[in-house]
């Protein structure tokens, strides 16, 4: 049993004491621990979110896969002699070159002219073509976009640039948005057609549709633009990309024995844009009508109202997508978690600092202190 005097020593010592206060910077850094935490958790939920966001609005403007664009059709481009090569001192002077927009066809001609010739000889037959058709018919250029002889070189034919759309003078009503190729000789029926010949067409066939991703074996829309063609002027002709002259002109040309071979030539060309052999029929390429004879510039644009409303409307589709996601609700309990914990963790702090509230000073003059004498009397 302890002494009166020990007890009241004990007491003073009590009333003396306040209590234990953490050191300042322990508490800035409890303060701030629950801020971090909520702003990494807010920064990682902005993340996620904007992430989802993205991949929603990606795969809105996505097409599905059946309906995406197949990858172009092209070949190489065959070697083409330049039409310096047989024009010489011949050339007449002559307006500038039209265009179109693309070549989606090309007819096939023969020049009507004899077969046996030497292939070294093309350059002069092809000089006399032009000077006919420059003189007594009184056109600006040569007619054909291309001649081919019977070694198969390719020759440039009308001015312009082998590799444009240049508007030809090979078939009356379809001169527009197609290529006019020669070959230079007769093929009327039970004429053999050179092996050289027809490899030469099809590598040319080839590369020029394949400019324009048209398969050499389907069928193409142009619009007549003379009636003297096969069609009125204005009518809309379904064609082979690949036709004789005979398809869109009342003649015999390119004589039926180059005509029989032309289906041969169609496969050829569709092999070499590398095109699979499935065995169904070719989907018709369907067209607008043929531009008017003048240089034609793509002037195509998008209508920029469309196109933002699209925009827009991709993106709420994606915020609305990114609202239903998980992120979402991550990002709503850091917000409820952690924002009240960071508003307690500076409560304390500013209470830590603040002086004693005088009611506890006041509870603390007046602690218990045992006067029961009697009590401990007895436990003596």
């Amino acid at each position: 049993m302890r002494p009166v005097g020990q007890v009241s020593r004990l007491v003073r010592e009590v009333r003396g004491r306040r209590p234990a206060r953490l050191p300042g910077p322990l508490l800035v850094v409890l303060g701030c621990l629950p801020g971090i935490a909520a702003a990494i958790a807010l920064a990682l939920c902005a993340s996620g979110v904007e992430h989802v966001a993205t991949d929603a609005l990606g795969a809105r403007s996505l097409p599905p896969a059946g309906d995406r664009p197949s990858a172009p059709h092209t070949a190489a481009r065959p070697r083409i002699v330049p039409r310096s090569a047989w024009l010489a001192g011949a050339r007449r002077p002559q307006p500038p070159p039209r265009y179109d927009d693309k070549v989606v066809a090309v007819f096939v001609h023969h020049t009507d002219s004899p077969n046996g010739y030497a292939c070294a000889d093309a350059p002069r037959i092809i000089r006399y073509l032009y000077a006919g058709q420059t003189g007594s018919r009184d056109w600006d250029d040569i007619g054909y976009n291309f001649l081919v002889d019977r070694c198969g070189t390719i020759y440039e034919g009308r001015a312009g640039g082998v590799d444009r759309p240049v508007t030809g003078a090979h078939t009356q009503g379809f001169n527009h948005r197609t290529a006019g190729i020669a070959a230079l000789g007769t093929f009327t029926a039970g004429v053999p057609v050179p092996r050289a010949m027809l490899d030469a067409i099809a590598a040319l066939t080839a590369w020029k549709l394949g400019r324009s991703d048209i398969d050499p074996r389907a069928e193409v829309r142009l619009t007549s633009s003379h009636s003297h063609s096969r069609y009125a002027a204005g009518a809309t002709a379904t064609l082979p990309a690949l036709a004789g002259h005979n398809d869109g002109y009342m003649t015999d040309c390119p004589g039926a024995a180059l005509t029989a071979r032309l289906p041969e030539i169609r496969r050829t060309a569709a092999r070499l844009q590398g095109r699979t052999f499935t065995g169904t029929p070719q989907v018709a390429f369907r067209l607008l009508p043929s531009p008017p004879p003048t240089v034609m510039h793509n002037t195509s644009r998008p209508e920029v109202g469309n196109m933002n409303s699209t925009r827009t409307e991709d993106k709420a589709a994606g915020w609305t997508r990114a609202a239903r996601s998980p992120w979402t609700v991550v990002c709503a309990v850091a917000a409820v978690v952690l924002g009240p914990a960071a508003t307690t963790a500076s409560a304390l702090e500013q209470a830590n600092k603040a002086p004693l509230h005088h009611a506890v000073r006041a509870e603390q003059q007046q602690a218990y202190i045992p006067t029961d004498t009697t009590r401990r009397r007895a436990a003596a």
